[in-house]
């Protein structure tokens, strides 16, 4: 864990090679596709931008300022991608199971931070579920999870 913080942090500061460039970190993937669920629905919320944080610096053992500059470079990220593949694939290739479905448990989370669900937002996370290869059983689990008690 902590060699692929610094080799993102190193990516940051100065130019890498294209194998330990940010856009190939698990922080960032995950990053990426939090922030594709913040921009799914019409209204991005404060909300769902301030889960983003929290779960990337929880989840990671971020400080603010690499949190900050995770985010910055996710939105970037996230805005010149084509696909989810690239993400996808990477996570796939570095987590086990259980790890991916908490991903879209906290995706889940992000989607919730606003207190509704769009139809945007239900489509994009049965997408990505399908890329991570989730069973439908453990993504049901996931979301009911990350449901806040007051939307019950």
């Amino acid at each position: 864990m902590l060699n692929r913080l610094n080799n993102f942090l190193s990516a940051i500061i100065v130019p890498a090679s294209a194998e330990s460039r940010p856009e190939n970190t698990l922080q960032l993937a995950t990053a990426v596709l939090l922030i594709e669920v913040m921009k799914s629905d019409a209204d991005m919320a404060i909300q769902e931008q301030d889960e983003i944080l929290k779960i990337l610096k929880e989840k990671f053992h971020l400080s603010d300022v690499e949190v900050t500059h995770l985010t910055e470079l996710g939105h970037r990220t996230a805005s010149a991608a084509n696909d989810f593949h690239q993400f996808t694939s990477i996570i796939n290739r570095e987590l086990q199971p259980a790890e991916k479905i908490r991903i879209i448990e906290y995706m889940w989370q992000v989607a919730y931070a606003d207190g509704k669900i769009s139809a945007h937002e239900n489509h994009l996370m049965r997408k990505i579920s399908d890329l991570l290869y989730i069973p439908h059983r453990d993504y049901i689990a996931a979301k009911m999870r990350a449901k806040p008690a007051d939307l019950e």
